[in-house]
């Protein structure tokens, strides 16, 4: 019977995690706990402090209301006028680097733009010109035909 037991335990003992398997399981499961428990402790401040905090929410509402929407207001204004002041220094900086010949990035892409534009300009002014024309030759020959018919009355 000591026999038939030995492999079962070897093989328990084969399959058994190593020590450094164990030390990040046990690391782990004591960081994830610490973490469940602080967040736990977090909740409970927060209830109590709404708690605590609600009548004079309540009592202070008709002059914290409307100074919480101004203080949004000014900051969101303010961010957006820094946002808006990036963005000009930065397309400003790519600009004089275009111009000074630096090659910024998407300097082709612009180059590429710009050529198909003037060459739909130059089509689309090749078309207008030649309609032009036509419309005139068909005027001219409106007139001439006008010219020879006789007024019966």
């Amino acid at each position: 019977m000591s026999d038939q037991s030995r492999p079962v335990t070897q093989m328990l003992y084969d399959k058994a995690p190593s020590s450094r398997q164990m030390v990040k399981f046990l690391t782990a499961a004591t960081i994830g706990a610490t973490l469940l428990f602080l967040s736990g402790l977090t909740l409970t401040g927060t209830v109590i402090a709404l708690i605590l905090a609600t009548p004079v929410l309540v009592l202070f509402s008709p002059i914290l209301v409307p100074a919480a929407i101004a203080v949004f207001l000014a900051a969101v204004g303010f961010l957006f006028s820094g946002g808006c002041g990036v963005a000009a220094i930065t397309a400003l900086s790519w600009i004089y680097g275009y111009v000074t010949g630096k090659h910024p990035p998407g300097a082709d892409q612009l180059d590429y733009a710009r050529m198909k534009i003037a060459d739909k300009a130059r089509d689309m002014k090749e078309r207008a010109r030649e309609y032009g024309q036509f419309v005139q030759q068909k005027a001219q020959e409106a007139t001439q035909g006008s010219d020879h018919e006789v007024v019966v009355g």
